[in-house]
């Protein structure tokens, strides 16, 4: 402990004056983060409103048919928002038992010095550019299911629904096993010392204590597939049309956003002011899912002393 008063009193104002600084800087971060999320939702909402000014709420909620750029216009968002949900269901279909499965076996039944190398693996299938996955699943996916599905079109949601389930599989299964990783050891031999088989413990104590965990890496799969871009335009095509067959070409919401980003409507038209209209309807999907997750863990998650 230095012996002068003076000089620890000024190494001690040097201390907290940098202490501030750097939680400055962490705040301004925070904050900027902020703001841009804020400025997001205002142009959403103030260019959406100039659309819902030409073309009623009742008439974009009912309208049967998505045509926009066509001269019989008509606005009905739920022939986007089914395409959308029919290939985000896939993709669940795909990477939720999938992932979940992976996260068990990395968590409860792979070695340690396993464990080190297969989940890094495993999280590299996140760092693969969404137009890779795309391409792949119009050039080699697509082709393989026309030799099993002879009337698969060449767009269609089965292969888009399928590669975008492989996307966020390392979202399932990053997070879940996490979750399963972090429940404490104590209650897995608290359980053997009962009888309970290897299974039994996985299933009976592990799961359910990380219940919380898994449930919010669910949904937050679900708002990256719901959110997903380049997949579904590459390899679902760009046909609005309001069905639940996965062998045809469908446009989901993303998709339409691309459409019209690329110049086929003039700045400034209605047309134009459409992907404002479904972007916003995008966030509020999006939203409402981050909050639902949000509340599960909050409301079911596991306090360990």
């Amino acid at each position: 402990m230095n012996s002068n008063p003076r000089l620890w009193r000024k190494n001690t104002k040097v201390k907290k004056w940098i202490q501030g600084f750097i939680v400055g800087i962490f705040a301004l971060f925070a904050l900027i983060s902020i703001l841009t999320t804020i400025g997001i939702v205002v142009v959403l909402v103030v260019d959406a409103l100039g659309f819902f000014q030409d073309i009623p709420l009742s008439r974009f909620l009912t309208d049967r048919a998505w045509t926009p750029l066509f001269t019989n216009a008509q606005f009905g968002i739920f022939v986007l928002i089914s395409a959308t949900f029919l290939t985000s269901a896939i993709a669940i279909l795909v990477a939720l038992p999938l992932g979940l499965l992976a996260a068990i076996c990395l968590s409860e039944y792979a070695p340690r010095s396993w464990r080190r190398w297969l989940k890094p693996g495993l999280e590299l299938l996140a760092g693969v550019p969404t137009v890779v996955y795309g391409y792949f699943a119009l050039l080699f996916v697509t082709p393989l299911l026309s030799t099993f599905i002879p009337n698969i079109k060449p767009f269609n949601a089965l292969s888009a629904g399928l590669v975008l389930g492989v996307a966020i599989l390392p979202t399932v299964a990053s997070l879940s096993e996490d979750a399963i990783f972090a429940v404490p050891d104590s209650l897995r031999q608290g359980a053997y010392a009962l009888g309970a088989t290897k299974r039994e413990v996985v299933s009976g104590v592990v799961i359910p204590s990380a219940l919380s965990g898994i449930v919010a890496s669910f949904i937050l799969a679900v708002s990256r597939a719901v959110g997903e871009t380049m997949i579904v335009t590459i390899a679902a095509g760009q046909n609005p049309t309001l069905t639940l067959n996965p062998l045809v070409p469908v446009a989901t919401m993303t998709a339409y956003i691309v459409q019209v980003s690329l110049g086929d409507a003039p700045h400034g038209t209605l047309a134009f002011k459409t992907i404002y209209a479904v972007g916003l309807t995008l966030f509020l999907i999006t939203l409402s899912l981050n909050i639902l997750s949000y509340w599960f863990v909050r409301r079911f998650q596991q306090k360990y002393e």
